[in-house]
């Protein structure tokens, strides 16, 4: 496969793990394929840059293609998340925003960039790249995103199971333990996802200053 083909396999998949999701259904085999489909759908997103780069086959569109895929995924999932009311609607919100700036930005270097394969061309410090670039910082990140996407997943048919008698208490005590784990697992989420945008808005914030006049040019008097 290509690696754009990856990245659209990346974001079907997404799709049908929240489509499984939000079934509410009561079926075990259900509620585990949208487990998996979600660890896969995370999973793809270093395959894609794994192939680009051995096989040779970066292309300027395929990144971008890549970054798209990225944003669609996670805010698929916090959008689906936050319409079920297990997180807040700002959740998305922030991140949708956050995605639009750094993209924004990056498009606006891109331009005079050397070559649009780099991913990592406006990250000049020491600090940015380790924030963004380093393969712990986008491990890290993506990690926190399975365990955030698989703990509210698993909330939406555990909040919907009839509630025996007998087994009511382990339902409510379980919906807890979820539901707060979920909250704070996102907390961190968003706050990581805050923390890795610094670095391209900090060296994108040139664009934000006011730019200097030129001086007008004094018109020069040929003398006789």
């Amino acid at each position: 496969m290509t690696p754009n083909q990856v990245t659209l396999a990346r974001i079907l998949v997404a799709f049908a793990a929240v489509a499984l999701f939000s079934l509410g259904t009561h079926v075990l085999a259900l509620d585990l394929t949208a487990v998996f489909l979600t660890v896969a759908a995370i999973a793809l997103d270093g395959v894609d840059g794994y192939i680009a780069r051995t096989c040779g086959l970066a292309t300027p569109f395929g990144a971008k293609f890549d970054i798209l895929g990225d944003r669609v995924v996670e805010n698929l999932f916090f959008t689906c998340f936050a319409a079920s009311g297990l997180i807040s609607l700002w959740v998305p919100v922030i991140f949708f925003a956050r995605g639009a700036l750094t993209d924004f930005l990056r498009g606006l270097v891109r331009r005079s960039a050397r070559s649009n394969l780099d991913q990592n061309w406006m990250l000049k410090t020491w600090w940015g790249r380790s924030l963004v670039a380093s393969r712990t910082s986008r491990a890290s990140y993506a990690t926190l995103k399975c365990i955030c996407f698989c703990c509210l997943g698993c909330l939406l048919p555990i909040r919907h199971m009839p509630a025996a008698r007998s087994a009511e208490w382990l339902r409510e005590a379980g919906t807890t333990w979820l539901l707060t784990a979920g909250q704070a697992i996102t907390f961190a989420t968003v706050i990581f996802c805050i923390v890795r945008a610094i670095p391209v808005v900090w060296e994108g914030r040139r664009y934000f200053a006011p730019r200097s006049k030129a001086p007008k040019a004094v018109p020069v008097v040929a003398s006789r």
